[in-house]
């Protein structure tokens, strides 16, 4: 997979929710390298920002997009762990 595949997938998982892809450029394309880095090393598209543990079932919480609701920066700054979906304004 490369970016612009990436990128398409998650515009599509954003649609009809209250959050959006990361706008700054710059920075998305750094989370989606690190996610593809991420596959392309475990097989697995799994959070750049996050250290598995190697247990898939505890890692399992680390695919991208996790499930960024249930976490402080979600609740507190308006975004995922690692940026890429924030609130909409």
């Amino acid at each position: 997979m490369n970016k612009e595949e990436f990128a398409r997938i998650c515009e599509e998982y954003c649609k009809g929710k209250d959050f959006i892809v990361n706008p700054d450029k710059e920075f998305l394309d750094d989370v989606y390298e690190g996610v593809l880095a991420e596959e392309r090393r475990t097989g697995l598209r799994y959070c750049p920002c996050r250290i598995g543990s190697g247990d898939f079932e505890k890692d399992i919480e680390l695919l991208c997009p996790c499930n960024f609701h249930i976490q402080e920066t979600w609740k507190k700054e308006g975004r995922c762990w690692c940026g890429l979906f924030v609130k909409k304004k």
